[in-house]
Protein backbone atom coordinates (compact mmCIF):
# COMPACT_ATOMS: atom_id res chain seq x y z
CA UNK A 1 0.00 0.00 0.00
CA UNK A 2 3.38 2.54 0.66
CA UNK A 3 4.70 1.40 -2.58
CA UNK A 4 1.18 2.45 -4.32
CA UNK A 5 1.29 5.05 -2.77
CA UNK A 6 4.57 6.58 -3.12
CA UNK A 7 3.75 6.06 -6.91
CA UNK A 8 0.71 8.05 -6.88
CA UNK A 9 2.66 10.87 -5.28
CA UNK A 10 6.05 11.00 -7.42
CA UNK A 11 3.44 11.05 -10.43
CA UNK A 12 1.59 13.89 -9.44
CA UNK A 13 4.38 15.45 -8.27
CA UNK A 14 6.08 15.36 -11.53
CA UNK A 15 2.84 15.91 -13.92
CA UNK A 16 1.81 19.37 -11.75
CA UNK A 17 4.51 21.39 -13.01
CA UNK A 18 3.71 20.33 -16.44
CA UNK A 19 0.22 21.26 -15.98
CA UNK A 20 0.99 24.65 -14.25
CA UNK A 21 3.31 25.55 -17.50
CA UNK A 22 0.27 26.54 -19.37
CA UNK A 23 -2.18 28.79 -19.20
CA UNK A 24 0.62 31.56 -19.03
CA UNK A 25 -0.30 35.22 -20.52
CA UNK A 26 1.85 36.92 -23.09
CA UNK A 27 1.86 40.71 -24.02
CA UNK A 28 2.96 42.28 -26.87
CA UNK A 29 2.98 46.16 -27.87
CA UNK A 30 2.03 46.89 -31.57
CA UNK A 31 3.14 50.69 -32.91
CA UNK A 32 -0.56 49.71 -35.04
CA UNK A 33 -4.05 50.76 -34.30
CA UNK A 34 -6.07 47.55 -33.29
CA UNK A 35 -8.09 47.73 -36.41
CA UNK A 36 -4.66 47.04 -38.44
CA UNK A 37 -3.61 44.35 -35.58
CA UNK A 38 -7.55 42.34 -35.32
CA UNK A 39 -7.46 42.19 -39.55
CA UNK A 40 -3.66 39.94 -39.14
CA UNK A 41 -5.08 38.02 -36.18
CA UNK A 42 -7.87 36.86 -38.17
CA UNK A 43 -5.49 35.99 -41.14
CA UNK A 44 -3.47 33.90 -38.81
CA UNK A 45 -6.57 31.96 -37.26
CA UNK A 46 -8.15 31.94 -40.79
CA UNK A 47 -5.61 29.00 -41.54
CA UNK A 48 -7.00 25.51 -40.72
CA UNK A 49 -3.22 24.02 -41.27
CA UNK A 50 -2.55 25.72 -37.68
CA UNK A 51 -5.98 26.56 -36.02
CA UNK A 52 -9.55 25.22 -35.84
CA UNK A 53 -12.44 25.82 -33.61
CA UNK A 54 -11.91 29.40 -34.05
CA UNK A 55 -14.46 31.61 -32.17
CA UNK A 56 -14.22 35.13 -31.96
CA UNK A 57 -15.76 38.95 -30.96
CA UNK A 58 -15.45 41.27 -33.69
CA UNK A 59 -16.87 43.92 -31.15
CA UNK A 60 -14.22 43.32 -28.22
CA UNK A 61 -11.40 42.05 -30.53
CA UNK A 62 -11.34 38.58 -29.12
CA UNK A 63 -11.17 34.86 -30.40
CA UNK A 64 -10.68 31.60 -28.67
CA UNK A 65 -9.11 28.93 -30.01
CA UNK A 66 -7.55 25.52 -30.39
CA UNK A 67 -4.23 25.01 -32.24
CA UNK A 68 -3.50 22.09 -34.22
CA UNK A 69 -0.68 19.59 -33.35
CA UNK A 70 0.36 16.87 -35.66
CA UNK A 71 2.05 15.05 -32.75
CA UNK A 72 2.97 15.28 -28.71
CA UNK A 73 5.66 14.31 -27.59
CA UNK A 74 4.25 13.32 -24.27
CA UNK A 75 0.63 12.18 -22.88
CA UNK A 76 0.97 15.46 -20.85
CA UNK A 77 1.10 18.06 -23.70
CA UNK A 78 -1.81 16.03 -25.02
CA UNK A 79 -3.89 16.33 -21.97
CA UNK A 80 -3.16 19.99 -21.37
CA UNK A 81 -3.81 21.21 -24.76
CA UNK A 82 -6.60 23.21 -24.17
CA UNK A 83 -8.07 26.37 -26.06
CA UNK A 84 -5.67 29.60 -26.25
CA UNK A 85 -7.32 33.02 -25.97
CA UNK A 86 -6.32 36.11 -27.84
CA UNK A 87 -7.34 39.74 -27.14
CA UNK A 88 -6.49 43.14 -28.43
CA UNK A 89 -6.39 46.32 -26.31
CA UNK A 90 -5.82 49.95 -27.64
CA UNK A 91 -2.43 51.18 -25.89
CA UNK A 92 -2.00 54.64 -26.89
CA UNK A 93 -1.94 55.06 -30.88
CA UNK A 94 -1.09 51.43 -30.84
CA UNK A 95 -2.59 48.25 -29.82
CA UNK A 96 -1.09 45.24 -27.21
CA UNK A 97 -2.07 41.77 -27.91
CA UNK A 98 -2.49 40.04 -25.02
CA UNK A 99 -2.32 35.90 -26.01
CA UNK A 100 -2.95 33.26 -23.07
CA UNK A 101 -1.55 30.17 -24.33
CA UNK A 102 -2.49 26.55 -22.84
CA UNK A 103 0.60 24.90 -23.73
CA UNK A 104 4.39 25.45 -24.61
CA UNK A 105 7.02 23.31 -24.48
CA UNK A 106 9.80 21.28 -26.27
CA UNK A 107 7.77 20.13 -28.89
CA UNK A 108 5.42 23.00 -28.89
CA UNK A 109 5.75 26.99 -28.57
CA UNK A 110 1.95 27.65 -29.36
CA UNK A 111 2.33 31.72 -28.47
CA UNK A 112 5.54 32.10 -30.24
CA UNK A 113 4.39 30.81 -33.45
CA UNK A 114 0.87 32.12 -33.21
CA UNK A 115 2.97 35.90 -32.60
CA UNK A 116 5.06 35.09 -35.74
CA UNK A 117 2.26 34.68 -37.50
CA UNK A 118 0.62 37.09 -36.96
CA UNK A 119 3.04 39.41 -37.58
CA UNK A 120 3.94 37.72 -40.98
CA UNK A 121 0.17 38.31 -41.85
CA UNK A 122 0.74 42.12 -40.65
CA UNK A 123 3.45 42.92 -42.80
CA UNK A 124 1.80 41.53 -45.44
CA UNK A 125 -1.31 43.90 -45.26
CA UNK A 126 -0.95 47.18 -47.88
CA UNK A 127 -0.01 49.76 -46.36
CA UNK A 128 -3.17 52.58 -46.04
CA UNK A 129 -3.08 55.72 -48.37
CA UNK A 130 -1.98 58.76 -46.73
CA UNK A 131 -4.78 60.78 -45.21
CA UNK A 132 -5.22 64.17 -47.61
CA UNK A 133 -4.87 67.68 -46.55
CA UNK A 134 -6.22 70.31 -47.24
CA UNK A 135 -4.06 73.28 -48.26
CA UNK A 136 -4.71 77.12 -48.11
CA UNK A 137 -5.16 78.72 -51.77
CA UNK A 138 -1.92 80.52 -52.61
CA UNK A 139 -1.95 84.18 -53.32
Amino acid sequence: MKMKLAVVVVTVTLALPAFAAGNKTYKTNYSVPCSDLWSAVKTALGNPDNYKDVQSDEDKMTAEYNVKHSIHWSVIGAVNQGKNRVSLAPMGTGCEMSVVSMYSGLSHNDQGDFKKRVEEALGKQAPKPAEPTTQAPQK
